[in-house]
């Protein structure tokens, strides 16, 4: 039988060193491969995309840095103390340190990081933009740059600037990481130049997304979201006296489930640091959510989006009553600064419910 949590009751608590063993694929995306990713002839930039990425993996200069598989030692090193030797490019060379790739919502965009990061030799990190400014946040600046620089490449996820200080953060992370010869990819739905736009004053800070632009050279990724291809929109929710037949119908072996109120579970998201969320549901194989509701508060909306990347991490079923999550979010919240993310969560929400509620499943 099944362990039932409550999200709701969790404070998980979340050291340097936890931070730093998340540096990695998820699950979802542990061993998939540019083999794997299976291009839209109706697309030919995701082919493109696939060509260039293989190039560039194949270009990147291995070291010997140390750690467990190579895929994470230099973190551990370094904060034991430990040097290694220099990494990729050489100084003084006019090419991007990385690839910026650019593209709509679903179009595989994070398999494509993942498969460049499972290419690419030596050791090296993979996290999304908010697990970089936690990670900088719990080492110090310094700190963190010096872990980072010892990696021949670094991976940023979901790459988005919400407030001036992020960008003068990430801004001066990539200007040293680049100085040092770490490669980079990152992923988005804003190209370099727009990062921020709708959000803050982004002109203010032009110099800033000036310089995190120079370090990329963008690659197109057109196409459809793959997780709605041939599919209808967000299942309709269903009766909340049916949640838990559903969950012993569909998952019988699951071995811990989460059941909450969304009402209890985003006051306690209210609570809990995002940086902690990965903590929050590491073990949970099934949630179970009574009374999903429109959330109009932007910031708890912005704290959402990071537990659904969790979730979708995680590949974690979700069933669920309530509003259907094609309205998670106010209609002004998805023509407004921060519609991107909105789009995305609704997307991998909607997936995760598919496959909670009607069994399918996909990347």
């Amino acid at each position: 039988m099944a362990e039932t949590v409550h999200l709701a009751d969790r404070t998980p608590q979340v050291s340097a060193e936890d931070l730093l063993a998340g540096f990695h694929p998820s699950y979802r995306f542990g061993e998939v491969s540019f083999d794997t990713y299976i291009p839209d002839p109706a697309h030919p930039s995701q082919a493109e995309a696939v060509s260039r990425l293989r190039d560039f993996a194949a270009s990147i200069k291995g070291g010997s840095k140390g750690g467990a598989k190579g895929n994470g030692g230099g973190l551990f090193g370094f904060l034991k103390g430990g040097k290694s030797g220099s990494v990729g490019r050489s100084k003084g060379t006019t090419s991007a340190a990385g690839i910026y790739l650019d593209g709509g919502f679903g179009v595989g965009k994070t398999h494509l990081l993942a498969s460049t990061w499972h290419a690419a030799p030596g050791p090296k990190a993979f996290g999304t933009f908010v697990e970089y400014t936690n990670l900088v946040g719990a080492l110090s600046f310094r700190k963190a740059v010096d872990v980072l620089k010892e990696y021949t490449l670094v991976c940023i996820d979901e790459f988005e600037l919400d407030d001036p200080g992020d960008t003068v953060l990430m801004s001066r992370l990539m200007r040293e990481l680049s100085d040092a010869g770490v490669k980079l990819v990152a992923t988005s739905n804003t190209l370099p130049g727009s990062l921020g736009d709708g959000r803050f004053a982004a002109q203010d800070f032009k110099r800033e997304i000036q310089v995190l632009a120079d370090q990329f050279d963008v690659i197109r990724v057109d196409g459809e979201d793959y997780r709605h291809r041939g599919l209808t929109a967000a299942p309709d929710p269903m009766e909340d006296d049916q949640l838990l037949t559903v969950l012993a119908d569909r998952f019988p072996d699951a071995a811990v489930v989460s059941e909450d109120s969304f009402e209890d579970l985003t006051a306690n998201l209210s609570r809990v640091h995002p940086s902690r969320y990965r903590k929050l549901v590491e073990d949970v194989d099934v949630m179970v959510l009574h009374h999903v509701e429109t959330i109009s508060e932007q910031a708890m909306a912005l704290r959402f989006v990071v537990l659904a990347d969790r979730l979708y991490d995680k590949d974690v079923p979700v069933i669920a009553s309530g509003v259907p999550f094609d309205r998670l979010f106010t209609e002004e919240m998805m023509s407004g600064g921060y519609m991107k993310k909105y789009f995305r969560t609704v997307s991998r929400m909607t997936a995760l419910v598919r496959e909670g509620q009607m069994g399918e499943t996909g990347l």
